[in-house]
């Protein structure tokens, strides 16, 4: 056996092997030395079992040589090198230990869900940011940070499967990480992959995940996936998995399987959701008691401020208004415009219409105690929403009525169907509900007779709703001051189609992308025609609330028309929450609500509940919910205004004008009950936010620690300024434009032009949202990353001839009145958590740097010697003189190293203490001392020499 050196596996020691300049890994197995390439990625760390090494596989001790007078060069060039070696950086020598492996830069609001999981043992947190704020982001940043740490090797997502390819897309473009969708459709290919004996599946296997909660939630897939259940798991659309007020099984299995998964108390769990609160507090609590078990049964209503102090600490819940600027950063949300759009029945439809509200009142005549009337009651008023919501609609309902057998019924429903079983979230049509109605022969006649009548109503001659419709897209399209991309949304999937087409037989514009997408198709299907359709010049989306939640539709629309109302008001927030946004590059969001103003229900819910609760909540600042059901309130809008005979003569009349003061009138007294339930939601809203007001977490105490490490690691600007020189310096042609430059492939290197893509122009931007038709260039693209490492391989090769970054250089500079030296150097240090058995790699580049005086040297401070090294103007001298000069004080520098040694140590001791300050605040883990690994990398050494020296 070969032994090797204890030195050779210190953590942070440089050493070759097979070639190949690299950097020993903290390991946790005596036998096995981990070794990272120089400038590579985590996925290319070697593991070297040190009994079985070959006698040709040596590691050895590895190091920088100085500059020498052959890498004299350019000094303009110099802070491309420094720039390189930064922005490479990937284990970053600071608090937190995440930003070195992301693709983008945070916002400063979005570290703070991170904080508060680091304050605590185990990470259990409620994230409830509004919808657009970046709820996805904030649990990247933990498990990322989680990874980083060695805190966890493995987590799983669990969401609805609509999400899934989404959140696989995000871990992979903003974390580099590949995780596998686990679903009925993947688990027969990912079972074929798998390498081991019969203990291995599908959840044991592979280390990231991201599970659908319809696959996992039964009790087979459940049991497997308990016993192998990772260290973290997020939660999203975590309000689904809220324990049942009315215990349907769909909800209550998931809330089972995340309740289980909670139950190991030693398991990081983070709920994403931006409803936590429907209307119902029992549901509410089931959330809070999977954080923390007693809070399940804590009354919200008579806290202590200890137990508000308790519970703030796993739950956070912001508005826009509270990040737009915070922490002297502007977060940008485009402005939110949104009028109302009226209509009237045309003559046909309101005949079509009484006809119908006369059927409807004939079958709710019946005592609803008996199962029977209630039956017909709901089927009355699917009629009459479907109806109301297009005539395809309509007629669907009718023509499929007899699904079922007249004889058949719902026996087990005991809640209103079309309030529940067809509730927001589905497409579904109650045609199904008709059929099981039990109507007599007479009613199935009449029935019949209503749908040959429907069906002549479709288009604008008949169907005021499409023509206004058909009317404001047309001022979309025609809008000259920004390109438009709007999405239509529907109740129905009917109504979907049929909006869509009579748009395609209407509109009178070519080249009118124009596509309806309902929840007939896959979730891959519709991911992949919204991504076909941003590919069109002008496009319009006509979908159902199966595209209301979860997935983001900023990058393709900014425009929404609310096709249907909604009866529940928070789907307007989620449907809008689609686009506008963080990541809208659009400036502003167009928002229009179609409504009927001589439909009852149009009116009731877009003027006492829609206009009521939006005005409270931009008045009060709070978010106001409302049970899913609306039972209390639906019911009485249905019942007391479109349902009772009595009302019929008021009802047939054409122009309807209602009154909501009028004393006796049923509408006046509706809307003071409505506006009390509201007042009710108003208070236990204003309740959890006096409890869940985030102010532990202050912004001063984030700002040092984010200072820092975008010195270290490089901010946007530097970013940009990187980019565009070394491309310069290979020979682009770069062009700024207006958000962004143009790359142009003339006499470009090989290299960059085929990193750079094809095309012979590249629009390019560094701003985040991203412009339309421009590609974004993060901190860690691929492309960022490759180009650093291009310039530092360039730079560090002696026999590299033509452009590259300068490692020396000696010029005359109007900056300095006496002779000045620079030195940029790359650190490696090793810090240890106490009580961690892991140590930690960091690294971070430097500036050191001193004048010459008659009484000896006197050393620069860091920030004077960046300002040298960025703002210095450069003069040439001749190349003899230059190279005397270099020889000179390299022999000079040599003697100052024990000097340059204590500034290593005395960076190190600086490190200590800001993650001693860190966890001051965090209250937790503290820090032994950090270890410098030495040498340090010398990369350049630059001599300043005054101008009116020569």
């Amino acid at each position: 056996m070969i032994s090797i050196a204890q030195e050779l596996k210190k953590p942070g020691q440089l050493v070759k092997f097979r070639g190949r300049r690299c950097v020993v890994q903290s390991s946790t197995d005596d036998g096995v030395i981990l070794l990272k390439p120089l400038g590579a990625s985590d996925d290319e760390t070697m593991a070297v079992y040190e009994p079985v090494m070959q006698p040709h596989d040596v590691i050895e001790k590895d190091y920088f040589e100085y500059p020498s007078i052959i890498d004299l060069d350019n000094f303009l060039s110099a802070k491309l090198l420094y720039d390189a070696a930064r922005l490479s950086f990937r284990q970053v020598s600071g608090p937190f230990r995440c930003m070195g492996k992301l693709s983008f830069r945070p916002r400063a609001y979005q570290l703070v869900p991170l904080i508060m999981t680091l304050k605590q043992q185990t990470a259990r947190l409620l994230i409830a940011d509004d919808v657009g704020i970046g709820k996805t982001i904030e649990a990247l940043l933990i498990l990322r940070e989680f990874i980083e740490r060695g805190i966890i090797k493995r987590f799983a997502v669990l969401c609805p499967p609509h999400l899934c390819e989404q959140w696989q897309s995000e871990l992979a473009d903003k974390l580099d990480i590949e995780a596998e969708i686990i679903r009925s459709s993947t688990v027969a290919s990912l079972e074929r992959r798998i390498i081991g004996d019969e203990t291995q599946n599908v959840f044991n296997y592979f280390p990231y995940q991201v599970i659908s909660f319809d696959y996992v939630k039964s009790e087979n897939k459940k049991a497997m996936f308990l016993p192998n259940a990772p260290e973290l798991i997020i939660v999203d659309e975590a309000h689904t998995c809220a324990r049942p007020a009315n215990q349907r099984d769909n909800q209550h299995q998931r809330f089972k399987l995340i309740n289980e998964l909670a139950g190991n108390a030693n398991r990081h769990l983070l709920l994403l959701t931006a409803t936590p609160h429907s209307g119902k507090d029992l549901e509410f609590m089931s959330l809070l008691g999977l954080l923390k078990k007693e809070f399940e049964t804590t009354p919200l209503s008579s806290l202590s401020i200890q137990e508000k102090r308790t519970i703030a600490g796993y739950f956070i819940q912001r508005k826009r208004k509270n990040i737009v600027t915070w922490l002297d950063e502007e977060t940008p949300f485009p402005e939110r415009i949104s009028y109302e759009l009226p209509y009237k029945l045309s003559p046909a439809y309101f005949e079509f219409y009484s006809k119908l509200l006369n059927f409807a009142r004939g079958l709710t005549s019946s005592d609803l105690s008996q199962h029977k009337a209630r039956m017909k009651y709901w089927a009355a008023l699917a009629l009459l929403r479907g109806v109301m919501s297009s005539p395809a609609s309509g007629y669907d309902m009718l023509m499929n009525r007899r699904s079922k057998s007249d004889g058949e019924e719902w026996s087990d429903v005991t809640d209103n169907p079309i309030l529940e079983k067809w509730d927001e979230n589905s497409d579904a049509s109650p045609g199904e509900l008709i059929s099981s109605a039990g109507l007599d022969q007479n009613e199935w006649r009449q029935l019949t007779d209503l749908a040959s009548k429907i069906e002549n109503l479709q288009g604008p001659s008949r169907d005021y709703k499409i023509r206004e419709a058909i009317t404001q897209v047309k001022k979309w399209l025609a809008d000259k001051d920004q390109e438009i991309y709007p999405i239509i949304f529907c109740r129905f999937i009917a109504t979907a189609h049929y909006v869509a087409a009579q748009l395609k037989a209407h509109l009178g514009i070519s080249g009118v992308d124009i596509r309806a997408i309902t929840s007939e198709l896959s979730d891959d299907e519709r991911r992949e025609k919204i991504e076909e359709m941003g590919k069109s010049p002008r496009r319009i989306l006509v979908a159902t609330d199966c595209l209301s939640e979860g997935i983001n539709l900023q990058d393709q629309f900014n425009a929404i028309l609310h096709y249907d109302l909604p009866w529940n008001p928070n789907r307007l927030e989620q449907r809008e929450g689609r686009v506008d946004r963080f990541g809208q590059s659009s400036p502003k969001v167009d928002v229009r609500v179609l409504f009927g103003e001589d439909n009852p229900i149009d009116v009731v819910v877009l003027k006492i509940l829609i206009e009521k609760i939006r005005f409270i909540q931009n008045q009060s600042g709070v978010n106001i919910s409302l049970a899913d059901d609306n039972r209390s309130i639906m019911d009485k809008v249905l019942a007391e205004v479109l349902l009772n005979p009595a009302k019929a003569q008021k009802q047939m009349e054409h122009q309807l004008e209602f009154d909501f003061s009028g004393d006796g009138d049923e509408l006046a007294k509706l809307d003071i009950e409505l506006t009390n339930e509201i007042e009710m939601a108003k208070a236990k809203a204003e309740l959890i936010r006096s409890i869940f007001a985030h102010d532990n977490v202050k912004p001063e105490d984030v700002k040092q620690d984010l200072n820092e490490v975008d010195e270290a690691i490089g901010d946007v600007a530097t970013l940009e300024s990187f980019v565009v020189q070394a491309c310069h310096l290979l020979g682009a042609v770069v062009e700024k434009i207006k958000d962004g430059y143009v790359f142009r492939k003339v006499n470009m290197d090989q290299w960059l032009a085929e990193s750079l893509g094809s095309g012979d122009r590249i629009h390019i931007s560094f701003l985040s949202p991203t412009p339309r038709g421009f590609r974004y260039i993060g901190r860690n693209s691929r492309f960022v990353e490759n180009l650093c490492h291009r310039l530092l391989a360039d730079a560090l090769d002696p026999g590299k001839k033509g452009k590259k970054a300068s490692r020396a250089a000696v010029f005359r500079s109007g900056n300095v009145s006496t002779q000045t030296v620079l030195i940029q150097f790359r650190v490696r240090n090793v810090i240890r958590e106490v009580g961690s058995k892991q140590d930690s790699v960091t690294e971070e580049m430097f500036l050191w740097g001193y004048e010459k005086s008659t009484e000896g040297i006197v050393p620069l401070a860091y920030d004077r010697c960046k300002e040298l090294l960025m703002n210095s103007n450069a003069l040439d001298i001749s190349m003899e003189r230059q190279q005397l000069l270099f020889t000179e004080e390299m022999e000079h520098f040599r003697q100052l190293n024990p000097d340059f040694i204590m500034v290593v140590t005395q960076r190190a001791e600086k490190l200590v203490e800001a993650h001693t300050r860190f966890a001051k605040y965090l209250g937790a883990r503290r820090y032994e001392a950090a270890t410098p690994v030495l040498p340090p990398d010398v990369l350049g050494i630059y001599i300043l020499i005054p101008d009116i020296t020569l």
